[in-house]
């Protein structure tokens, strides 16, 4: 690894004015709903819910009926921990009816299932249902569990999409700590709401490494790339340790954006901290190089892992053939089933990438047999699309088209992308008349199924198909979106568009391009002329 690590730990840019902090003042009305709170013992916020709404049919008998809290909170703890809510909801309802009173360790175990839940439809109203007994059944001892309570309370409205709730309780908690704090950061982040979750970290006193992770985090989900970047830019500022959970967001925004240099000084500042060895951390390592283009880098990574999971070879297979290294991938393949691994769908993606990006067609067709029938995996959307673009490569622009009108799902602009793209090489106008059909019909707005029927159109030249192309793009109001390039110069991406004059040093860049193309001329190189 010495030609990867073993280089001196460049610093970071310079970093932009610091971010401005203001106190915060507490509110002192004690945890409330969005409702007031219940007068009646048999009265709950949102909507009443009563406790027959959640009895299982089934008999409840396997801890005794009586007042003992502890044994109860343990049976629900362990239902929550299976992942099982509806369990954990028939018990919570046979703990009541036995007059068991559940205590603030009951009533944050349930409220932690429901936001962990996936069954939304479920856990939003047994969370309401629970926010009612932190009322009915805390009393006096409300204040114990407080800040845990309100904490586990906005986690759970803000898991659940309701960021509303989420800030009314969090702004009405008596007493907030910097993991509540972090908490509806966090819930902000995860729902899209990128604006209230940057005013609340300006507000925040004290931030720690969670706060900054979350952060970075969030932008990364949000596709706020270089904003992640930039935070973590700030965090080293702050003097702020990161973990390999902060490290492994930073990698997903390098591998988004192709910022190679960023992503090595992660690297190395992982290496030096002693995180490089977690294989959570290799395993984005080897994602990042692999999507930058240095395969060969995320090679050096997996093979000095001290052990590898399933991902880890997936990512391997996948960046060996979304580099064009298809032998390598199918190398792979084949050393991972003599690991003793069993490959999942993500293992037949690499495997019918690579053969796609290599032609190997045949070779192609016998791995999406292995999947289906030897392994037993359904095929997925991203399998079909594979498939597509492997027949539509090698000129078999009728099976692909089988494939797509075989599949039990609706393609998407991807697949019908690439076969609309195949038939501008291989010149099939009906075909790509076929084909942008289907594109209109799952993205009315695409402009790139236009652009690619008005390229077959001029490459045949049918001008007048040309024309009317255009015309109808116009008449629909489609507007061809420019393409984005980027470059990475001493640890920052630059981005622009074909005529973009916004940099600061557009006059040099462009002195410089002209150079280059006179250069390129004087060399005998003659660039393709296109319409698009």
């Amino acid at each position: 690894m010495a030609s990867l690590l073993q280089q001196p730990l460049g610093p970071l840019d310079p970093p932009p004015s610091p971010l401005p902090r203001h106190n915060v003042e507490n509110t002192n009305p004690k945890l409330l709903s969005d409702a007031s709170p219940p007068h009646k013992p048999d009265r709950l916020p949102h909507g009443r819910i009563r406790t027959s709404q959640f009895q299982s049919h089934r008999p409840f008998d396997e801890i005794p009926r009586r007042d003992d809290t502890i044994k109860w909170t343990s049976y629900i703890a362990r239902r929550c921990r299976s992942g099982a809510l509806s369990a954990a909801t028939a018990a919570f309802a046979s703990m009541l009816s036995a007059g068991a009173r559940p205590n603030g360790v009951t009533l944050i175990t349930l409220l932690s299932a429901c936001a962990d839940s996936d069954a939304r439809k479920m856990s939003l109203p047994f969370g309401r249902f629970v926010h009612g007994h932190v009322f009915k059944w805390c009393g006096d001892g409300v204040q114990e569990y407080d800040v845990v309570l309100g904490t586990s309370l906005v986690d759970m409205y803000a898991k659940c999409g309701r960021t509303d709730l989420a800030r009314q309780l969090f702004d009405r908690m008596t007493a907030r700590n910097l993991v509540s704090w972090n908490t509806m950061l966090d819930g902000y982040m995860r729902n899209g709401e990128v604006g209230e979750s940057v005013s609340l970290f300006r507000r925040m006193v004290k931030r720690d490494k969670m706060t900054w992770t979350a952060m970075i985090s969030g932008y990364v989900k949000n596709g706020r790339l270089e904003e992640a970047l930039e935070c973590f830019r700030q965090m080293q500022l702050h003097r702020i340790d990161p973990d390999y959970v902060t490290i492994i967001s930073v990698l997903a925004a390098c591998a988004d954006l192709g910022a190679l240099g960023q992503g090595l000084w992660a690297h190395q500042y992982a290496w030096r901290q002693g995180l490089s060895r977690n294989v959570r951390l290799s395993n984005s390592l080897i994602d990042m190089y692999s999507r930058c283009g240095r395969v060969d880098f995320a090679r050096q990574v997996f093979e000095v892992m001290p052990s590898r999971t399933l991902v880890s070879w997936n990512s391997m297979i996948v960046g060996f053939a979304i580099n064009g290294c298809a032998h390598e991938a199918l190398q792979h393949f084949s050393m991972m089933q003599a690991a003793g691994f069993v490959p999942d769908g993500v293992s037949f993606t690499g495997v019918l990438t690579a053969c796609s990006h290599a032609g190997l067609v045949e070779e192609g067709l016998r791995y999406y047999d292995m999947m289906t029938q030897a392994c037993g995996i359904s095929p997925r959307l991203e399998h079909y699309g594979c498939l597509v673009d492997m027949l539509s490569r090698t000129g078999r622009l009728r099976d692909a088209m089988d494939i797509l009108q075989s599949m039990p799902m609706k393609p998407n602009e991807v697949v019908l992308g690439s076969l609309l793209a195949a038939c501008r090489v291989h010149g099939d106008v009906s075909m790509a008349e076929r084909v942008l059909g289907y594109l209109v019909e799952v993205e009315p707005d695409c402009d790139s199924g236009y652009i690619l029927l008005s390229n077959v159109y001029a490459a045949a030249g049918m001008w007048d198909g040309v024309g009317e192309v255009r015309s109808s793009m116009k008449t629909q109001g489609i507007k061809k979106t420019p393409g984005i390039s980027g470059v990475e110069v001493d640890g920052d991406v630059h981005e622009f568009v074909a005529g973009d004059d916004s940099h600061r040093r557009s006059e040099e860049i462009y002195a410089t391009l002209e150079l280059v193309g006179h250069e390129m001329k004087l060399w005998g190189y003659v660039p393709p002329t296109q319409t698009d």
